[in-house]
């Protein structure tokens, strides 16, 4: 996502047209997931709207609508995966992966499904693939029979770390709403292709968050010395400082990674002036 209310006249300008908002986030952050899409496929031309507000190396995860993944379970979903790729066509680059996530439902016993979805996937994109189900972690022939076919297909496995948020108690409205809601998923940190994708869910406390990503910032580090492009998404519950959260994650790494590019100079939210 690339707008949230508590986000107005702190990280974005007040009052912002909503056709302006992702090139105000693009000041803070270079990548985003791209979540609406699956609620319902966009125009060509609301799509075409985020291509002019990036600049083609900003990164945007985009997911496949639900439609495909949860209410047809990838089957018999032609006319859906064709208007979905038709519609994000203007992103170009932009779109660094195509982002399928299937529901806990979706088993070790369903992998063969996806391996023919994967298959008849165009090439002129890149794939990763969001897994519910514990025993996909938990289960060695699981794991191996899952990463075969992302193998295959070049597609990368994104892991939901939920781990810190479950260690402790919920101490607010937002935390408990995310504890009744967020997926209890083990800890993954294996890449299976040069451009690893990671989704991470801290605590309101933004301490708390930045103790709980510690490994992180080490296993990017890692990532980058072998040469390998990773992209970290940084939540809280009510994600309301995840733009200065993403910022520090990426302050963290590049302190340990010279060489990494700086992330872009924000846009004041406000006009500055002389008093």
């Amino acid at each position: 996502m690339w707008t949230h209310r508590s986000w107005q006249g702190r990280f974005l300008a007040h009052p912002l047209p909503a056709a302006e908002r992702l090139r105000g986030y693009a000041g803070w952050c270079d990548a985003v997931e791209g979540n609406t899409t699956f609620y319902a496929t966009p125009t060509r031309e609301t799509v075409a709207s985020w291509a002019r507000q990036t600049d083609p190396d900003f990164r945007i995860v985009v997911k496949i609508p639900k439609t495909i993944t949860h209410e047809h379970r990838l089957t018999d979903v032609d006319e859906p995966l064709r208007a979905f790729l038709t519609a994000v066509e203007p992103l170009g680059p932009r779109a660094h992966a195509l982002w399928i996530q299937l529901p806990g439902s979706f088993a070790p016993g369903d992998v063969a499904v996806l391996a023919r979805f994967l298959r008849r996937l165009p090439d002129s994109h890149r794939y990763a693939v969001e897994v519910r189900d514990p025993a996909f972690f938990t289960d060695p022939r699981a794991t191996r029979l899952l990463e075969g076919v992302l193998a295959d297909a070049a597609a990368e496995w994104i892991p939901f770390d939920t781990t810190g948020f479950f260690r402790r108690p919920p101490t607010s409205d937002a935390e408990r709403d995310a504890w009744t809601k967020k997926p209890r998923m083990p800890l993954r940190t294996v890449a299976l292709t040069d451009r690893p994708i990671v989704r991470y869910l801290g605590r309101d406390d933004p301490e708390q968050t930045v103790r709980g990503w510690r490994h992180w910032v080490d296993v990017a580090v890692d990532w980058l010395g072998e040469g390998r492009s990773p992209t970290v998404f940084i939540h809280t519950p009510d994600n309301a400082d995840a733009p200065m959260l993403a910022r520090r994650f990426h302050d963290e790494v590049r302190a340990r990674v010279p060489g990494l590019a700086a992330l872009p100079e924000p846009t004041p939210a406000e006009p500055l002036t002389l008093f």
